[in-house]
């Protein structure tokens, strides 16, 4: 709501630093918070659901916001957008439990299916071995977090320079694109869990989804950068994206498959890396987008760190928890 009240740069900045230290716990607490209310193999869908309606709001809030501003001006879209989340709030506040027993409307039955040893202890986290531990998955979603940055940042962007379109028809196209982003999501996860289910393998289950995602996003960008085309780029960005989020449902499932009573410590440190992707992509983009006065360029870096990523995940063991990580450690010592 602040920022519909900003009057320069460096109050923007302000605004924006604080607005980031508030949404970056939102992910790793939901995490954790999933970790005790969702039975394990519903994991991935649970993750993937909840990402799935992040980006539905990223979808619809271009149109939202042109809506408002045929009636208001920009300051007052924040405001009414930051009165909605307000309102939200306190329905969230009022109806959550941390710990499941202790809501009114869970079932004995429902509570049986939940998993019991990170329900409500609160041991002391090992900070640096957790740390050590979550490198490779943090390293998986700088790969991933580059890319969507790219969609968030500068896709309307896109539309409206490179192909000269009006706000309005930009924002059409934007919404239409992250809207596929919101099916992947749910897709990723569905298909995660499937897989979980059928070969009881959680490297099956996680990694050939990821892997899948990353090598999808990054056939689906080639055509983008080779084609000058508007019709080509809308499809093939909506292909990306899908392919792209696929990734989000096993991704965050894996820090609780590797540390469940750690759950919201370890997927904080992996949403690390998207944090840090958050800093560089979008400010990399648009300098080289400047600078060569190409958007193909920048979208080079992308499909470089999708293959990364697609090879990183290859990589990941899901299947080896923490805890029995850090007893084996202790008795090599």
């Amino acid at each position: 709501m602040l920022t519909g009240a900003i009057t320069g740069f460096a109050s923007l900045i302000a605004v924006r630093l604080f607005l980031g230290l508030g949404e970056g716990a939102a992910f790793p607490a939901a995490t954790r918070a999933l970790a005790s209310w969702t039975p394990e193999t519903r994991w991935g869908f649970a993750q993937g659901i909840t990402h799935s309606f992040a980006r539905l709001g990223n979808a619809l809030t271009p149109l939202l916001i042109a809506g408002l501003l045929v009636w208001g001006s920009w300051r007052e879209s924040f405001v009414i957008v930051g009165l909605a989340s307000l309102i939200w709030l306190c329905v969230w506040a009022w109806y959550f439990r941390d710990d499941p027993r202790k809501h009114p409307g869970i079932t004995p039955a429902e509570l049986a299916d939940l998993p019991t040893g990170s329900r409500s202890d609160r041991p002391r986290v090992p900070w640096l071995r957790l740390a050590r531990v979550m490198l490779p998955v943090t390293a998986v979603d700088f790969c991933y977090g580059w890319t969507l940055w790219l969609f968030l940042s500068w896709i309307p962007g896109f539309f409206f320079e490179n192909y000269h379109l009006k706000l309005e028809t930009s924002a059409m196209f934007s919404t239409g694109i992250l809207f596929a982003g919101f099916v992947g999501d749910v897709t990723g996860g569905l298909t995660s869990d499937y897989l979980l289910r059928k070969t009881g393998s959680l490297l099956v289950a996680r990694r050939s989804v990821m892997v899948t995602g990353f090598l999808g996003a990054f056939v689906f960008l080639i055509p983008v950068i080779v084609m000058h085309n508007l019709t080509v780029a809308a499809i093939f960005l909506s292909l990306a994206l899908f392919s792209a989020e696929l990734v989000v449902g096993p991704i965050w499932s894996v820090p609780m498959d590797i540390a469940p009573r750690y759950a919201g410590s370890a997927s904080g440190m992996m949403n690390f890396g998207f944090g840090v992707a958050g800093l560089i992509s979008p400010s990399s983009f648009g300098y080289l987008v400047d600078r060569t006065g190409s958007w193909v360029v920048p979208f080079i870096g992308s499909v470089v760190l999708l293959l990364l990523g697609a090879v990183l995940s290859s990589r990941l063991r899901p299947d080896q928890p923490f805890e029995e990580v850090r007893c084996q450690g202790n008795s090599r010592d």
